[in-house]
């Protein structure tokens, strides 16, 4: 059996990512997901969040998508993401403010709407937050 696989990262406006690895790791719908070669064909929906591409040799690369899906074909997983950046392109102090514009949107509700949106944006500021401490922690 092969030791590695080819892997795609696309979002709407670009590819961000086209390489062989060893492993992806990504925030399914119900809860993270690890792909290593031989995994099963499977399809799955995408929370916002942290996917960890790891590289034959070891290196790995974090990507930020806000979402989509993940496809895991015999020697290929394409992730198709509504929107894709690399960890290291994401402004930490951003999502930090979009986040307290969230809570402090969520804590004056005018309307049910309101509240769903500010729901929506906090999840994904906060799935930014998440993506920027996992690209610390792994390149110390």
């Amino acid at each position: 059996m092969a030791n590695s696989f080819t892997c795609n990262i696309v979002s709407a406006e670009a590819s961000i990512f086209s390489g062989t690895v060893e492993q992806v790791i990504a925030s399914g719908i119900m809860g993270d997901l690890g792909v290593l070669p031989g995994h099963a064909p499977l399809l799955t929906e995408l929370q916002p969040g942290p996917i960890r591409v790891q590289r034959q040799g070891g290196a790995e690369e974090i990507y930020y998508v806000s979402g989509g899906f993940l496809e895991v074909q015999p020697n290929l997983v394409s992730v198709l993401a509504d929107t894709a950046v690399r960890a290291d392109d994401l402004d930490e102090a951003a999502a930090q403010e979009a986040k307290e514009v969230a809570l402090k949107a969520m804590n004056d509700q005018a309307s049910e709407l309101e509240y769903s949106r500010a729901t929506a944006e906090l999840a994904e500021a906060m799935a930014k937050l998440r993506t920027v401490q996992q690209m610390r922690r792994h390149t110390r």
